[in-house]
């Protein structure tokens, strides 16, 4: 049983090399809360397939977990050696689908977009019909509707250290993505708040009203759109 701690561990990974699996996902998501902007997803593993190190990079190694718990600047130099040591895949879905299908369903759609983005790059499936491969999720609920062995962790991205690298990736990834978003409207502080509803992002939205990157099934986008729309603002 884990103890809840400020460093996450290889532990889970290794019982499960030891019970047979070949590969051991972690698997994480950002953007679950915000007002505006996607919803992203990472799902990763070892490429070396076992929790063994290369000494010189010992301080990249000790410096994985959740990304909270790191600056921006450290988020982006670990992407780099990330991207160089583990099978990466993404999932993505917009603040449109995210009102269409409500961000829990739009949160399980982008965990099983960056499964099949894993499974294509790792080249999972075609080596052995026989490998094994176990998905550690983030959360309290597991992936509905997909035949995959899984296991949802609580607090997974602070305990399990794949599950933390998954945290780093999918953050740098929406965080870059925001930070674009604010080139094309500068008026919402996107590069600074990402989409969350701060006092920033809460005074440009009733300022400037909604634009077509905020989830308008959120409440306080709702809201603001109903006191346009009151006003006879056409949007």
């Amino acid at each position: 049983m884990h103890i809840l701690s400020k460093i996450s561990t290889w532990d889970e990974e290794k019982e499960y090399l030891r019970k047979g699996f070949s590969s051991i996902v972690g698997i994480d998501e950002v953007g679950r809360g915000p007002l505006a902007g996607p919803v992203v997803v990472c799902a990763l593993s070892l490429k070396t397939k076992q929790c063994v190190f290369d000494a010189k990079n010992r301080e990249f190694w000790q410096s994985l977990r959740d990304s909270k718990q790191l600056s921006h600047t450290k988020r982006e130099s670990l992407f780099l050696f990330l991207e160089e040591h583990f099978f990466i895949g993404i999932g993505r879905v917009s603040a449109e689908t995210i009102d269409r299908i409500n961000i829990l369903q739009a949160t399980f759609l982008a965990m099983k977009t960056a499964i099949s983005e894993w499974k294509r790059v790792s080249s999972y499936g075609t080596k052995s019909k026989q490998e094994k491969v176990m998905f550690l999720i983030d959360g309290d609920k597991e992936i509905p509707q997909i035949s995959i062995e899984q296991k949802a962790i609580i607090g997974g991205d602070k305990k399990v250290k794949s599950i933390a690298c998954a945290s780093i990736v999918a953050k740098v990834l929406r965080d870059r993505e925001m930070i674009l978003l604010d080139k094309t409207f500068p008026n919402y502080g996107f590069a600074h708040h990402k989409g969350y509803g701060t006092k920033e992002h809460m005074e440009a939205l009733r300022r400037f009203g909604p634009i077509a990157e905020h989830r308008q099934s959120f409440a306080p986008v709702k809201k603001c759109l109903r006191e346009l729309r009151s006003y006879g603002v056409e949007i």
